[in-house]
């Protein structure tokens, strides 16, 4: 066999990932300084060695981005303390109010649901299927009662790193949804 003509058969790859995208610079748009202000300010709370609390009084949250993934801590989370020490930015979801525990009981049950979060976010990776796992992670957040366009401002990359995804295949299956909603 001719060696330049198996090579008219080879298949190109071709990825449109880049590993100096920054999706932190992404979440902050540089002329909404107010935004900006903000979430700095967040971030500090979250490394000064602290504890809070997501108040669990109202539908708020807090997904925090950690080098390679994302975590949800919805109301009752504990966030902030050592455990977010390695947090690189933090998106708030909703009227984000944040408490301070006020004996140590209030501290270790925040921790237990910050664990539950994580529990719940992990049995939907564990779906093998991509699609599956941003439908069911976008179906959850409806059910955790935030409005439907608070969810559609959040940007898929938030989504692809807290269920292990492509950005492009959030888009994706947002796409489908938005179609499959304007067909009915």
């Amino acid at each position: 066999m001719d060696s330049t003509k198996g090579l008219c058969y080879q298949t190109a790859m071709i990825s449109t990932y880049c590993h100096q995208t920054n999706i932190f610079e992404y979440l902050v748009m540089p002329d909404d300084a107010e935004r900006a202000d903000g979430s700095h300010l967040l971030m500090n709370m979250l490394h000064s060695g602290k504890v809070f609390t997501v108040n669990s009084r109202r539908r708020n949250g807090l997904i925090i981005f950690k080098a390679y993934h994302a975590e949800f801590a919805g109301p009752g989370a504990a966030v902030g303390g050592d455990y977010d020490r390695d947090c690189r930015w933090a998106l708030p979801i909703g009227n984000l109010s944040l408490l301070t525990p006020e004996s140590h009981e209030d501290r270790r049950k925040a921790y237990l649901i910050r664990r539950q979060w994580i529990r719940l976010i992990r049995q939907i990776t564990e779906n093998p299927v991509p699609q599956q796992r941003v439908q069911k992670i976008l179906d959850q957040f409806e059910q955790y009662n935030f409005p439907s366009e608070v969810v559609a401002q959040l940007p898929d990359e938030a989504f692809a790193l807290l269920v292990g995804v492509l950005p492009q295949t959030v888009g994706i299956v947002r796409r489908l949804d938005d179609s499959e909603v304007d067909t009915k």
